[in-house]
């Protein structure tokens, strides 16, 4: 189980849907505004944020190794200090965003980069913290958001298996109680097949932590299966429009698609159920339409039955059909008409 003030997140609860605005406000904070409105129109349960400026990321260096080179990246031969300067929420909007998520009954957080974003974020006194991939391994970071003894929610992201024990060790050790991590395929967009989320249970029980999504795919049939596997957070990256563009909106969701997912990841959950064979009091009800033997054509007292006079049909009034081959056997006690549900006594 894992809680943020009175919201508890386990098995047993629904899925608690993140909306991440990221970038997509597009430097303005009308649109903030307008994004934090839309997710909560959407259902989201959580709005997060990330707190850092281009400064606190990264260095302003025009050398090779500050410039996006890889083919498949969205960001391709981008400059890191440039690109997270177009990225970045102004820490000044923090304190408005948060206020309006929390007017819509949304809890607000976000994902700081650096400790100066936690001691800033601490003003703003934020229920949990979010440690993001990239972030996931510097232990600088997480002794900081650890020491705050408040919940944490950590992606995965880019780290091996000795990546996150040691990172879980250094948020056990330094005051971390409450703990979910997030699967997450750091590629952006990623691929169904590279999300691997059948390796959501296994991490659940290797760290003994619930675990959910991080998820950069297109659509929403991704998280939904997740659901089926255990995942209880879904965190996915929210838009008001893909076509106006932004440093994240390619893969992002639209709010239809935002509201599509709040309501088929909770249908996802409360179809798992348990293990079951018992018939509910509404199957039951359905049992009238199951088959049965019927006589289909007039038949004469000592008439034989065969396959033309006797079927298997809708309803289930007459012989169940596990008698079918010893009926074809036997002969007519008595006149039978068309229609009739066969029983025992009209056999001999």
């Amino acid at each position: 189980m894992f809680k943020i003030g009175s919201t508890i997140i386990s098995e047993n609860h629904k899925p608690f849907v993140i909306a991440e605005m990221s970038g997509n406000h597009n430097q303005s904070l009308d649109r903030a505004l307008a994004i934090v409105d839309a997710a909560a129109a959407a259902g989201a349960h959580a709005l997060k944020l990330q707190t850092y400026t281009a400064d606190t990321i990264t260095f302003n260096g025009t050398s090779d190794e500050f410039i996006i080179k890889d083919e498949n990246s969205i960001w391709k031969n981008q400059n890191l200090h440039q690109l997270y300067q177009q990225a970045y929420t102004p820490w000044e909007w923090h304190a408005p965003i948060f206020e309006r998520a929390k007017s819509h009954g949304m809890i607000a957080f976000s994902s700081p980069f650096d400790t100066t974003a936690v001691d800033f974020l601490e003003s703003l006194d934020v229920p949990c913290y979010k440690i993001a991939s990239f972030e996931n391994t510097d232990h600088i970071l997480l002794k900081k958001v650890a020491q705050t003894n408040k919940p944490v929610i950590m992606s995965t992201g880019v780290s091996t298996i000795a990546d996150i024990q040691e990172s879980v060790k250094v948020l056990r050790d330094n005051g971390c109680k409450e703990l979910v991590l997030l699967k997450c395929t750091s590629t952006y967009p990623a691929t169904p097949e590279s999300t691997n989320i059948y390796t959501i249970p296994h991490m659940s029980t290797l760290f003994d932590v619930p675990v959910g999504l991080s998820d950069h795919t297109m659509g929403i049939g991704v998280a939904i299966a997740s659901v089926a596997l255990g995942a209880r957070i879904i965190e996915k990256h929210f838009t008001l429009s893909r076509a106006d563009g932004g440093v994240d909106s390619s893969f992002s969701l639209e709010p239809e698609e935002l509201k599509n997912l709040v309501v088929e990841t909770e249908r996802a959950f409360l179809s798992l159920g348990k293990v079951n064979y018992i018939l509910s009091e509404k199957e039951k009800k359905s049992l009238q339409f199951k088959r049965s033997l019927y006589v289909v054509k007039d038949i004469k007292k000592g008439e034989a039955f065969t396959a033309l006079n006797v079927r298997s049909i809708r309803p289930c009034n007459g012989l169940h059909t596990r008698y079918y081959d010893s009926v074809l056997t036997k002969q007519a006690n008595q006149d039978i008409k068309a229609g009739t549900p066969l029983s025992l006594d009209d056999l001999r």
